[in-house]
């Protein structure tokens, strides 16, 4: 796949916010957020709903900007402007809100391939045979190949999510970001997506998950980010951050988190 190198300093952190706030309708939905998260991580960010999680990743894709304030700054790539087009391609994205757009009678190859020209379906666009064999090369990776025919409005909802994934790493961006990914899948959905998140993740290319739930965390994601109320409340390695007191603070109730093969559960609330 090509890459978007050009387009950034790969030598830069993917984030580097420092004392970052939004206010959006009034409020503030981030407030002084200072974080810094190297390209290649596998980071969770993890916390409540109404924990400003959205509004961090809305950010990082310049959806949302931060006042501008003395001692403020917010960095992707190490640069603080960007074409959004761009960033879109230095960044995969799938979100529950991008899931909403694609919810219409578009083939799965169709979703995949209008990625080239920043589009929802082709339309009179053509695909290069490039393109397509850089389709079909994603697709065979995230084991979708026999469902490229069929339409998003025929597919579940987890296989949907996986055509996204394709979409979003059809520029080969260093990082994917994902926004509450396994929200109405069922068990063996969530197997399945796991399972494929996991072979992302041992590519080589950064992950980057937003949650609510432990069980999202796959073993190989190594750090965790824990958000409450618009800030970052703790940071560092998994081991030390998903513990019965933390976890149970950050949610407002007693639990006990237990490990099953490398994933995290709360129990016990």
């Amino acid at each position: 796949m090509d890459s978007t190198e050009d387009f950034w300093d790969k030598g830069a952190p993917l984030v580097e916010f420092k004392n970052i706030t939004v206010i959006r309708g009034g409020r503030p939905l981030l407030d002084s957020l200072s974080v810094t998260m190297q390209g290649g991580e596998h980071i969770a960010v993890l916390g409540p709903n109404g924990a400003g999680k959205t509004a961090f990743i809305r950010t990082i894709t310049r959806e949302y900007y931060p006042l501008v304030l003395n001692g403020s700054s917010s960095r992707i790539w190490g640069r603080d402007r960007w074409n959004v087009r761009e960033l879109r391609s230095a960044l995969g994205i799938v979100s529950n809100d991008l899931q909403f757009v694609f919810s219409r009678d578009l083939s799965g190859m169709e979703v995949i391939v209008s990625a080239f020209f920043d589009s929802v379906g082709l339309f009179l666009r053509e695909a290069t045979p490039e393109m397509i064999r850089k389709a079909e090369e994603i697709m065979e990776f995230l084991e979708i190949s026999h469902l490229k025919e069929r339409k998003m409005t025929e597919m579940s909802t987890g296989e949907a999510r996986r055509f996204l994934i394709a979409r979003a790493l059809i520029h080969g961006p260093r990082a994917l970001v994902l926004d509450e990914p396994t929200n109405s899948l069922d068990l063996h959905a969530l197997h399945k997506f796991r399972s494929i998140l996991r072979k992302i993740a041992r590519s080589g290319t950064g992950i980057v998950l937003v949650t609510h739930n432990l069980q999202d965390i796959i073993p190989e994601i190594s750090r965790v980010i824990l958000m409450k109320s618009g800030r970052i409340i703790k940071d560092g390695p998994k081991e030390t951050i998903l513990t019965d007191e933390t976890i149970g603070g950050l949610f407002g109730v007693p639990v006990r988190v237990r490990t099953d093969y490398g994933y995290y559960y709360a129990t016990g609330y």
